[in-house]
């Protein structure tokens, strides 16, 4: 409640010295100690400034270890234990792309919510897939479509899905190991056709033809061990797609809610459909009878 007061302090120094834009920092954070914090780096480096594209960390803070002591702590009380779970899915095929997500979000044994939207839409021609944390992912997306406009202003066309892919992953290598949560898949349309690469938080980027990413995965692996074909129409596309989804929402607690799904085409993406994974799923055993 007293951080916009005290923050409002900081940003009303920045036209004085140095010694006070540091002090004004220090009764902000309040819990730091301002003779640590006066010793070596400039405060600077800490004030928030537009343009930016990096997290600001406190003097005196590596959220490396602090990550680690608490993730790996002898007491059980102490201990933070990130418990994520999803389905994602993205596949090439003859016409394009389809990305089908699930709209679950979990936080551990809890649903948190049956309506999240997992499918960041970064421009009309980029999509990105959140499994992990969903702040993480939300984040470094909304991100990415900023950079992906800047660059379609400075070099007057879109950003190439590589290239899109390849900024996300430099963003987020730089905090490798500082505890981010992300699992994404990346997937559009540009000069040389269709393309979709999976990008983590550990900085990894991979391309292939099918991802399947979350703890659902496995379910939708197996169904599309089954049904995919290069060669597919677009409704059968579409079709398999649902059914994967369907299938590991079914059986993955962590997976629900509804199918998102979307098919990248040369003229952009479109949103196919919504649909209840509940009602797919009995709909489709009536159908058996």
């Amino acid at each position: 409640s007293t951080w916009p007061v005290a923050w409002k302090a900081v940003v009303s120094t920045q036209s004085t010295g140095r010694l006070e834009r540091e002090m004004a920092l220090a009764a902000a954070y309040g819990a730091l100690d301002q003779g640590s914090l006066l010793m070596g780096r400039s405060c600077d480096t800490f004030l928030p400034e537009e343009g930016i594209d990096e997290f600001s960390f406190l003097p005196g803070t590596d959220p490396a270890s602090f990550v680690e002591e608490f993730q790996n702590s002898s007491s059980v009380d102490n201990r933070i234990k990130f418990h994520s779970g999803t389905t994602t899915l993205g596949f090439k095929f003859k016409h394009g792309v389809i990305i089908a997500v699930d709209s679950r979000a979990t936080a551990g044994s809890y649903i948190a919510s049956q309506t999240v939207k997992k499918v960041i839409e970064i421009n009309p021609y980029l999509l990105g897939t959140m499994a992990g944390g969903a702040a993480d992912c939300s984040f470094w997306e909304r991100l990415l479509a900023k950079q992906c406009r800047i660059y379609q202003l400075r070099n007057r066309e879109r950003i190439s899905v590589a290239a899109a892919s390849k900024i996300l992953s430099n963003m987020v290598y730089q905090y490798k190991g500082m505890g981010l949560s992300m699992g994404t898949m990346i997937c559009g349309w540009d000069k040389r056709g269709p393309g979709l690469y999976y990008v983590d938080s550990d900085g990894q980027r991979t391309t292939n033809y099918m991802f399947s990413v979350g703890s659902g995965s496995t379910y939708a692996y197996g169904v599309m061990d089954t049904g995919y074909r290069y060669e597919m129409s677009v409704e059968e596309a579409c079709a398999l797609g649902k059914k994967a989804i369907m299938h590991a929402g079914h059986r993955d607690a962590m997976s629900g809610g509804v199918v998102n799904l979307y098919h990248m085409r040369e003229e952009g993406w479109v949103k196919v459909s919504q649909t209840d994974i509940s009602q797919m799923y009995y709909q489709s055993l009536e159908e058996k009878k």
